[in-house]
């Protein structure tokens, strides 16, 4: 099952395991199960603390297995073969559940021990899905900390029936005590906020009592924590509020264009971004959302950046580093029907259309990247370009009408998403040429029409473009005093990483000279 590559790799991690763990598996006749069973017995292989079980009479899903220790009946449980995107989610497990310590706040561990009440997660995931290992990971610690918390990890290109019962068209989605707790990606201090009623109001109290920075970060994406690093390397108080530390970066799968690393994937390069500005002294608040920005009352004076939860942070310089966001289509039905067919990620959600027709909006690189990676998926993929011809690169346009289950539409604009009141059933468009109206018969749509900007909180504060930009001068200087902005947020074209990352070098310099200068 795994080769020895592999094998090296996880005999190395669990030699940190510290207390016996038990895997009991509960398996069927499907061929999952023998493919789990050679997994299972790959993993016991690999370390003497470790021991397998089979007890196939328990009431629970086939194949699975949970991770407990000897004698207990509690921990994380995985519905199907933990591979792919979520072999680092088994891996933690049994570290977690080996007595590995785990790499979080210790008040917040506290909190999870102390909940009260009992708790029943179930997670659906995909294996190639790079937003599910967060929340999957998340609920796997939270029911080794607390005997009180199960949580099963369920493939759902396994468990096909689930997925059709319970209307699932997006992963990561969870269910607690059978009810919907949420959809999309999920950190492990938001989960735990959503059930600690209490959480939000200390968090803010928490915020308040901070004493002024002297630079403050809206944003915690690439051009966030680049702008953290060159502030604190000044040495002045730097802070980062940050709605989700590593911005969109966590949402893109491959990054193969960021000079000196040849390629990684979006989570991957976003832990390394927060591992390195927590080289150097900075207060980064996570999982904080600004709501208003209030310019100094006078010259030399405080800035003060509102939070969505009632908090008020205060700095003598911010720098906004907010990103950018996916575009929606803004037509009738497409709020009604997101996350019930609607979708803004193929990666994730793609195995879930396993079988089903498509569509793709969008002929851009991200839109035709798409299509591409739906085409060894799906039935059938049409894609739909506004313009009168694909704007992807042409490399990527010969592979896409090379493959013989895709349909290519231009000079398309959507009108309406279409369903039966739970789910997608179609679509309608218009032919821009004619300007007749057309329908396509769909399960799934996939929208890839770029970004918008960050920047609905800050509308009547300071200079926005047309686009809703932040205005920007060759230094990031805003429209405001002490205010600069970096990134995608920011009229600065060409929205890359790379770029993002160097325009907040450049904004923390430019905070950094006024600073100095008044």
């Amino acid at each position: 099952m795994l080769d020895d590559n592999l094998k090296a790799q996880l005999k190395a991690y669990l030699e940190r395991i510290t207390r016996p763990v038990e895997l009991v598996a509960t398996l069927d006749e499907r061929p999952a199960s023998q493919e789990l069973r050679e997994l299972l017995q790959d993993i016991r292989a690999l370390s003497d603390k470790i021991t397998v079980v089979e007890k196939n009479d328990l009431p629970v899903r086939k194949p699975s297995f949970l991770i407990t220790q000897p004698g207990a009946a509690t921990g994380p449980r995985f519905a199907g073969v933990p591979l792919g995107h979520e072999f680092t989610s088994l891996v933690l497990a049994l570290l977690h559940t080996g007595g590995y310590p785990p790499k979080a706040d210790a008040d917040l561990l506290e909190q999870i021990r102390h909940l009260e009440g009992d708790y029943e997660f179930e997670t659906y995931y995909s294996v190639t899905c790079h937003n599910c290992p967060d929340v999957v990971q998340a609920l796997n610690l939270m029911s080794v900390l607390n005997p009180r918390i199960r949580h099963t990890a369920i493939d759902g290109a396994l468990f096909q029936d689930e997925i059709e019962a319970r209307e699932i068209m997006g992963v990561p989605t969870v269910f607690l005590n059978g009810k919907l707790f949420g959809q999309g990606r999920m950190e492990l201090a938001e989960i735990v906020a959503k059930l600690d009623q209490g959480a939000a109001a200390r968090e803010a109290a928490k915020l308040n009592a901070k004493e002024p920075f002297d630079v403050l970060i809206v944003g915690g994406g690439p051009a966030g924590a680049a702008a953290a690093v060159y502030a604190a390397r000044k040495g002045i108080r730097t802070g980062v509020a940050a709605e989700r530390f590593g911005g969109q970066v966590l949402d893109t799968l491959d990054i193969e264009n960021y000079i000196s690393i040849p390629k990684t994937e979006g989570p991957q390069f976003a832990a390394a971004l927060e591992r390195h500005v927590r080289e150097y002294e900075v207060d980064i608040m996570n999982l904080q959302r600004a709501q208003a920005l209030v310019p100094a009352s006078t010259p030399g004076g405080l800035i003060e950046v509102r939070m969505e939860n009632g908090a008020s942070l205060r700095a003598k310089a911010v720098i906004l580093a907010t990103g950018a966001r996916w575009r929606n289509m803004n037509v009738p039905g497409e709020e009604q029907y997101r996350t019930k067919g609607v979708t803004y990620c193929p990666h994730c959600d793609g195995p879930l259309f396993k079988g089903k027709r498509v569509a793709v909006i969008g002929g851009g690189n991200s839109g035709v990247e798409a299509a591409i990676d739906l085409a060894g998926v799906v039935a059938h993929v049409t894609l739909l370009e506004f313009a009168p011809e694909l704007k992807a690169d042409a490399v990527l346009q010969r592979k896409l009408r090379s493959l013989p289950n895709v349909e290519i539409i231009v000079n398309a604009q959507t009108t309406e998403v279409t369903g039966d009141g739970h789910k997608v059933t179609g679509l309608q468009y218009q032919d821009r040429v004619s300007g007749a109206q057309k329908s396509l018969a769909l399960e799934g749509i996939f929208v890839q029409i770029g970004l918008l900007p960050n920047t609905d909180w800050l509308k009547g504060t300071l200079e926005l473009s047309r686009f809703g930009e932040i205005v920007v001068d060759a230094k990031n200087h805003t429209s405001l005093p002490g205010v600069f902005a970096a990134g995608d947020c920011t009229t600065v074209p060409y929205k890359q990483i790379i770029i993002a990352a160097g325009e907040g070098a450049k904004a923390a310099l430019s905070a950094f000279d006024h600073l100095i200068r008044s």
